[in-house]
């Protein structure tokens, strides 16, 4: 199952690169601009046809993204149906659409979480408690540690703890807090513990470990909990509050993102600070905030396998948040990106002083060697931290 669901979240974030690039299209020809060329991933090209419609179809080799090759792609060209002939509104319309559709999905995605289970994983996640009853929270289990109280009564990864307690008084676990407050409670003593498997309601009973081992293993490097479990909490909201709690998580992830943005900018800052000044301290400082906070495609690709194992829903929580990163850099001013581009093209109108041809390809050209660029870092750094 969970080859699967990786497999899934390769094909969704392969989906999600290619519902951008699509949204490009068609609000291009949608608007009388000829697209010449739809592409998923950089060239070099490994496979290519031409459509009955007259544009170019393409499958290449480096999975950075994707691209929609728009006739007359300068600024500056005049020629009718070309990009550069089209209106500024229309143009504006062209670069923010692939924007938009990663956004929309992102909410899409969320929203339907929300009414199916959304995952707890964020710091005081934005939640409408109001709007959930306490029988729609569930506690799962993501991970059982070797020789534990858990796992010698048969406890396993996405299993759900339903309730814990004295034999005839459990109690009800509908939260981490729930389950902390009860383990802690009862622990060295025997309790009986009633999970779920596949729908299958279980009970067992078993002695949780007392409090001087648990309090022991923390100076340990196998620290160690009181049942032995790492878990999660779901949270299943009505109908009308999904959209209500879709939205508002949207909100709090994209302002996460610009702080953990912020944080990388200083990180790197710091790191080129120490480069120059020669203070390995402040330089080592720097390389290690400024890579917590970002990914390439090692990274991804590690993060869609380790959530593999924890379930669809997971999945598709990180896959939404995929999509946010990516409506979030492609609108920010960087060269080569859907944002560098709207925002020189703004800048120039304000200015009235159209970009020629050649200035253009300078800038995306020098923005597209230092996308790369950061790209091959983020994969070696990457390398080194995963593998």
């Amino acid at each position: 199952m969970s080859v699967f669901i990786l497999v899934l979240g390769i094909i969704l974030f392969i989906g999600l690169i290619i519902t951008h690039e699509l949204g490009h299209f068609w609000v291009a020809r949608r608007n009388g601009v000829v697209a010449e060329e739809f592409g998923i991933f950089f060239p070099p090209k490994l496979y290519k046809k031409k459509t009955k419609k007259g544009w170019v179809f393409s499958i290449n080799l480096l999975p950075l993204g994707g691209f929609v090759k728009l006739k007359g792609e300068h600024d500056s060209d005049t020629e009718p149906g070309s990009f550069g002939a089209a209106t500024t509104w229309v143009k504006s319309k062209i670069m923010v659409a692939g924007v938009a559709v990663n956004f929309v999905t992102a909410v899409v995605l969320l929203i339907i979480l929300a009414w199916i289970g959304l995952p707890q994983i964020i710091p005081n996640q934005f939640d409408i408690s109001s709007a959930s009853s306490p029988a729609n929270h569930a506690v799962l289990v993501t991970s059982v540690l070797s020789h534990s109280p858990a796992q010698s009564i048969g406890i396993k990864s996405k299993d759900v703890i339903v309730a814990l307690g004295k034999t005839g008084h459990t109690s009800s676990v509908k939260s981490l807090s729930d389950l902390q407050h009860l383990t802690k409670q009862y622990a060295g003593q025997k309790v009986q513990v009633v999970f779920s498997n596949n729908g299958k309601q279980i009970t067992k009973s078993v002695r949780l470990l007392s409090s001087s081992v648990v309090k022991a293993s923390l100076n340990t490097n196998n620290p160690e909990g009181y049942l032995g479990i790492s878990s999660m909490e779901f949270t299943q909201y009505s109908w009308w509050a999904g959209p209500i709690e879709g939205v508002g998580l949207t909100l709090q992830i994209i302002k996460l993102t610009f702080i953990g943005l912020g944080h990388a900018l200083a990180g790197l800052g710091q790191m080129i600070g120490g480069l120059i000044t020669g203070n390995t301290v402040a330089r080592q400082h720097g390389q290690k905030i400024a890579s917590s906070q970002v990914a390439g495609p090692v990274g991804i690709f590690v993060i869609l396998k380790d959530g593999s194992a924890l379930g669809i829903q997971f999945m598709l929580f990180i896959v939404a948040i995929i999509a946010l990163t990516l409506a979030i850099m492609n609108i920010l001013p960087l060269p080569a990106l859907d944002g560098g581009r709207l925002w020189t093209m703004l800048i120039s109108r304000w200015l009235h002083k159209p970009l020629s041809a050649s200035l253009e390809e300078a800038i995306n050209a020098v923005g597209m060697l230092i996308l790369i660029a950061i790209i091959i870092l983020v994969t070696l750094v990457d390398v080194h931290r995963f593998l």
